[in-house]
């Protein structure tokens, strides 16, 4: 049956594209070091910093079809990116089983190491999320910098441990992008959803999972070399600590976004009771980019 990737590979030269651009080599691949993902995060905060300081006294600039085209133009990427890694990782589940399309090594295939690799350069792009936001003048919240800057460092964490789990968040990240950058590009035009309360919502329970997915591979992998006297299913490929490290920072995302939520929706909801009228002017005021924050991971 043909499927996406398949329609895609008929106009793509792939044999013209390097080995180190279609598959992870560390110290090959670009961006696949240390120092360079450190220099570019450096780079990234000292850009939006800079930029922060010469709009200080500055009018705010508009750039809505800039903007826009931005945003639909990750959107499309994103759900692209989605169906493609999606449409692999259930053609591999259908040979390995349910078990093996988290933790066997066979099921990290090349497909889904190009897909990840992608998924990884794009978080890079994504830096311009943050320039439009001080350009335009908007709020920063330390959520959104610190989402944008540790993403890039997750993203070279997972390449670097390839565990056949990473898969997850990834995929779960591109469906939550492709919703979340169409809600920017379609309110920066004007519209209004009543969904982006559940959109916040959509951003938490994606992290519940992928957490919820690496315990599963954590702990196989732990009670097969370790524990073997607990029930368990079997081995889990990957390296056990990259990945409680991509754990770590998967959990202070959570941690923030519940706050953020709280503080934004629960809060908010009760000022509005007595305070109708002045609460509600208060929350029109703030930017999208303030009530939603772009989310990634390879994961």
């Amino acid at each position: 049956m043909p499927n996406l990737a398949d329609f895609f590979l008929t106009y793509v030269p792939t044999d013209s594209i390097p080995l180190s651009l279609k598959s992870y080599i560390r110290g090959k691949t670009p961006l696949s070091t240390w120092p360079a993902v450190i220099s570019m995060v450096v780079t990234y905060l000292s850009i939006v910093l800079g930029t922060r300081a010469v709009m200080k006294d500055r009018a705010p600039l508009k750039l809505t079809t800039l903007f826009r085209a931005h945003n639909l133009l990750l959107s499309a990427f994103s759900f692209i990116f989605m169906v493609l890694l999606g449409e692999e990782v259930v053609s591999t589940w259908r040979k390995v089983g349910t078990y093996g399309i988290f933790c066997a090594d066979e099921a990290f295939t090349p497909r889904i190491e190009f897909y990840l690799l992608i998924a990884y350069f794009s978080r890079y792009y994504e830096f311009i999320d943050t320039v439009f936001l001080v350009l335009r003048k908007k709020p920063l919240q330390f959520l959104h910098v610190y989402h944008h800057a540790a993403t890039v460092v997750l993203g070279l964490i997972q390449m670097n441990g390839r565990s056949t789990v990473c898969w997850v968040a990834p995929l779960l990240n591109l469906g939550v992008h492709a919703i979340m950058y169409y809600y920017y590009f379609a309110t920066a035009g004007g519209a209004r959803f009543w969904w982006k309360k559940h959109l916040t919502t959509l951003q938490i329970v994606q992290f519940v999972i992928i957490i919820a997915t690496a315990a599963f591979a954590g702990w196989n992998l732990i009670a097969y070399n370790w524990l073997p006297m607990v029930p368990h299913f079997g081995n889990c490929s990957g390296d056990l600590g990259t990945g409680l490290m991509g754990v770590a920072i998967i959990a202070s995302y959570l941690l923030l976004f519940v706050k953020f939520f709280h503080r934004t929706y629960t809060k908010n909801a009760q000022a509005k009771m007595p305070h109708h009228s002045s609460a509600r002017a208060k929350i029109e005021g703030i930017s999208s980019g303030n009530l939603l924050l772009r989310v990634d991971s390879t994961t």
